[in-house]
């Protein structure tokens, strides 16, 4: 039995069936999770979705802000954005599951035997294993809750943009969600800017840094994300598997056992 990680789909469904072929993947012994980001960007966000709601227990996913965004749309509390091409999956006569299933989603998910957190852009550098998992959960019992439609129209800010314990209500959700989902660089005091993408090479301004060189975790974290790292953290305790496929990159999958990685290129270009 495997266990395999990949990186954001975002609509790039055939890459995803290329690279489950190339490691023989098998959904009665095998176990397949996303980094987040099924959908938004590629060609065919559609598949890319039914292919989870219809792989049963074997194919799971953690929460990506692509994925928290297509809730929003099909609750009616956001817009779509034409360049995320999700239109079948709005006019999908599934609609309803999809709601149903991506509020089911956790925020963050834990390998214990591997000493392994995923989760979509990171574990928030002040937060330790236990508290981010406490965190967490504190939303996804909202999700799963009848507040969930208030959460989801309040969710969209990038404030606050620092942690404080103190924090409640759709001030602390969001906080929480968008550490979890959008999080990249990450001030010495805690503070977020949702405004930096850019390779941590090309982006230098010494008060930010990427979250996981503050990070002082003792487990392994992966994520995604992050297109423009490429995978590329100078560290194997942080494994970034974004590595642009919806760009025109490639996809990576992540042997959790092994620690292998395989890839697959893009068949497409945006």
């Amino acid at each position: 039995m495997a266990t395999y990680i990949v990186g954001d789909i975002q609509g790039c469904y055939s890459e995803l069936m290329e690279l489950l072929n190339q490691v023989g993947f098998s959904h009665k012994s095998d176990s397949l999770w996303c980094v987040g980001d099924i959908v938004a960007r590629g060609p065919d966000s559609k598949a890319s979705i039914d292919f989870f709601l219809n792989s049963g227990s074997s194919v799971n996913t953690v929460l990506g802000n692509h994925d928290l965004n297509l809730l929003a749309i099909l609750l009616g509390a956001r817009e779509v954005n034409p360049k995320d091409k999700l239109e079948a999956v709005i006019s999908s006569s599934r609609r309803l599951d999809y709601i149903d299933w991506i509020r089911q989603q956790p925020l963050l998910h834990h390998f214990k035997h591997h000493n392994t957190l995923l989760c979509h852009a990171g574990v928030y550098p002040l937060w330790s294993t236990q508290q981010a998992a406490e965190h967490a959960n504190e939303v996804e019992q909202l999700l799963t809750s009848d507040d969930m439609p208030r959460l989801v129209n309040h969710m969209f800010s990038n404030q606050p943009s620092n942690w404080r314990s103190s924090l409640s209500g759709f001030d602390r959700y969001r906080f929480i969600i968008n550490a979890f989902t959008r999080m990249r660089f990450c001030s010495k005091t805690g503070e977020l800017d949702f405004h930096r993408k850019n390779h941590p090479r090309i982006d230098t301004d010494a008060q930010w840094k990427p979250w996981f060189e503050l990070s002082h975790s003792n487990d392994r974290i992966v994520f995604g994300h992050w297109a423009a790292l490429m995978g590329e953290t100078q560290n194997t305790k942080y494994i970034g598997l974004d590595t642009g496929c919806v760009w025109g990159q490639h996809m990576t999958l992540f042997h959790l056992e092994e620690a292998k990685y395989f890839t697959q290129p893009a068949l497409s270009q945006l």
